[in-house]
């Protein structure tokens, strides 16, 4: 009991030192030592919570009697409410006030009248909690680490912003801490408690500028972020009022006895995440947070904020299978997972391909939770490790070529092998952990694919085939075109912060290792869950001749590059390219430039065809949200009227 405790609390004790410290040059290193410490502290504890669970020493539930936290809960979401009514008033958006209003007062009434249901235990720590903890720690504490340097090189190349950057450390650990209480909640109503503070410290980071690009979108993450609250609170009164009901554990003993009304429950709870995880039509939220600096989009697109939606999907998949609030979840996720992989094949920045990106995979893991099969909640899970892990080092590299070169545009990456040979070799390994084999991500589709077949529905099918041969398509657009070299590029001065790369170099090595690691994760890490989630006994998702597929192919990934060095070195010619480039006119000798048909010298300049006109935001983004809006509300008017 004492870790969970220590794993909420700490982050928030770190956040108030370091706010306290203040900013300036002289506590720079004060702030380091504050930082590094703390992030190593929460990621030894998240570790030896995990050897204890899985020793069989720490799992179960914890604290039935909790009457002076509740005070402190109900004081909490009382002190959020006012926070984001004074925001709401102050930059006149009322309306995020009147939903932070109609989310909060139902639930104090609750815990005022006396109508709550009292006396079960507030937490629960299982191997699924176990794998949520590993991916908020250590991922979120390296990107904590990584914010150090970066935002001290962030407000040297923009100094029109205030100097706030010990309020923005602090809003990070604030985000682990409430992060950790989320998933340690068995409760309803401290998982909501612990839900908003993540909405409105999401809200917060997106607006750390202060200007009016990120005031709007941080309005934007959170009016749908309340609205999702309004579901989940919702959930809460129809469950402890009607179902009499507290905790996530009692709707799964309810599910096993066909309780009435327990679908509308579940289809309230569906809502809020699927707010929370950026489906689309919810997926603007997600979009806009690109505004805010690296650390903040690599926190909310990796380890905490979407994660929190779809932890709790997987934690009622078996609810929702084979029921109509499954089939709405999978279609929303199915239709969310193609139709961002297409926006991102038409988007040139780095970070919105990256956001389009993380709303294409967390479609995937919400369609997989909507099955409710062992399979598709396998595959769910293994998607959440490997998305988490190589989606946070593409975001932190980013971010720091962007410092770098003043661009985070892919087009300004050609020939990043050369310009920042480290940077793009580590960029090479988060793409490749995003989309081939052997790395997690590839194989987690493959067992969805299964799933989705197994369930008979044949549109999410089809919705993984096109989808992932779009993804295939601009990860690989992104690939070549840092390894494309034009001939005599010169090498950039490296001045990546050393802070950044104690974060990028280990998330990078966490990439090969989890690959090497698969099967120790799958069988002791995963199926556990398995096990757990579904009662029984499952059978392993991968057996011995995928294990062998898969190390032959780690074997050849990692032979054929180790041997195209050998034989490079030992072959005269491979290396030295002296044929010039065929361009519309005679190369002019540097190989980046040609003169034309009038005898002028023009520059080269090579580009990837995005096309914009065909699959752009502009052109698609709308019709895909006012579909997936329409599809919503269908299912949710036949499934809560029909369980009425």
């Amino acid at each position: 009991m004492g870790i969970i405790e220590f794993l909420i609390f700490f982050p928030f004790v770190a956040a108030a030192l370091l706010y306290l410290l203040g900013n300036g040059e002289k506590i720079y290193k004060a702030r380091k030592v504050i930082v590094k410490g703390s992030s190593l502290v929460i990621m030894a504890s998240v570790i030896y919570l995990a050897v204890r669970v899985l020793a069989g020493n720490e799992s179960g539930s914890f604290l039935t009697e909790a009457n002076i936290p509740n005070y402190f809960v109900m004081g909490g979401e009382l002190l959020l409410m006012v926070l984001v009514t004074y925001y709401g008033f102050h930059y006149h958006k009322a309306y995020a006030a009147v939903l932070s209003w109609i989310g909060t007062i139902p639930v104090l009434w609750l815990d005022i009248s006396g109508y709550a249901v009292e006396g079960l235990p507030h937490f629960r720590v299982d191997n699924l909690t176990v794998i949520m903890c590993l991916v908020v720690g250590i991922v979120g504490g390296f990107i904590c680490i990584y914010a150090v340097g970066y935002i001290k090189d962030y407000h040297h190349h923009h100094r029109n912003f205030p100097e706030r950057s010990n309020w923005f450390l602090a809003m990070l650990f604030v985000f682990l801490g409430a992060m950790f209480g989320l998933l340690f909640s068995d409760n309803l109503g401290w998982m909501y408690f612990f839900w908003e503070i993540t909405s409105v410290c999401s809200f917060l980071l997106i607006g750390y500028n202060k200007l009016p690009e990120s005031i709007n979108n941080s309005f934007k993450a959170l009016w749908m972020n309340l609205l999702g609250g309004c579901g989940f609170m919702a959930a809460i009164l129809y469950a402890n009022i009607r179902l009499g009901a507290c905790n996530l554990s009692q709707l799964h003993l309810m599910g096993s006895q066909s309780s009435p009304g327990l679908m509308i429950v579940v289809t309230l709870l569906a809502f809020a995440a699927l707010t929370k995880s950026a489906q689309i039509p919810f997926n603007g939220w997600l979009l806009g947070a690109m505004v805010a600096p690296t650390p903040t989009s690599a926190l909310l697109h990796s380890a905490t904020m979407v994660k929190a939606g779809v932890y709790l999907l997987i934690r009622i998949a078996p609810l929702m299978a084979g029921t109509m609030t499954g089939v709405m979840v999978t279609l929303i996720g199915g239709f969310t997972f193609f139709a961002a992989s297409l926006m991102a094949i038409a988007t040139s920045d780095g970070k919105r391909l990256l956001a389009h990106s993380t709303v294409s995979n967390l479609g995937l893991i919400v369609a997989c939770a909507g099955v409710g099969h062992p399979e598709s909640v396998w595959a769910a899970t293994m998607l959440i490790i490997f998305h988490a892990v190589s989606k946070s080092l593409m975001f932190l590299c980013v971010g720091a070529v962007e410092n770098e070169t003043g661009s985070r545009n892919i087009e300004d990456m050609h020939g990043l092998i050369v310009k920042m040979p480290r940077m793009a070799f580590v960029m090479i390994i988060g793409i490749c952990g995003m989309y081939l084999a052997p790395f997690g991500m590839l194989v987690a589709k493959w067992a969805a694919l299964k799933s989705y077949i197994d369930s008979g529905s044949v549109w999410l099918v089809l919705f993984l085939v096109f989808g992932t041969a779009s993804t295939s398509f601009y990860w690989g657009k992104w690939l070549g075109k840092i390894m494309a070299v034009i001939h005599k590029s010169q090498a950039l001065r490296d001045t990546t912060h050393i802070g950044e790369w104690e974060a990028i170099y280990p998330l990078a090595v966490l990439v090969v290792m989890m690959c090497m690691l698969f099967p120790f994760i799958s069988s002791y890490l995963i199926q556990p869950v398995l096990n757990q989630m579904f009662d029984t006994i499952v059978p392993p998702v991968i057996g011995g001749s995928d294990i062998g597929v898969m190390l032959l192919m780690l074997s050849l990934v990692i032979s054929i590059p180790i041997a195209g060095v050998v034989v490079s070195r030992h072959r005269s010619g491979i290396t030295d390219q002296n044929t010039r480039s065929y361009m519309s006119g005679i190369n002019a000798g540097d190989d980046r430039h040609f003169l034309n048909s009038y005898g002028d010298v023009q520059p080269l300049y090579m580009s990837n065809w995005y096309m914009i006109d065909l699959i752009g935001e502009l052109r698609i983004l709308k019709p895909c949200q006012m579909i997936a809006a329409s599809i919503l509300v269908i299912f949710m008017i036949i499934i809560i009227g029909g369980a009425i």
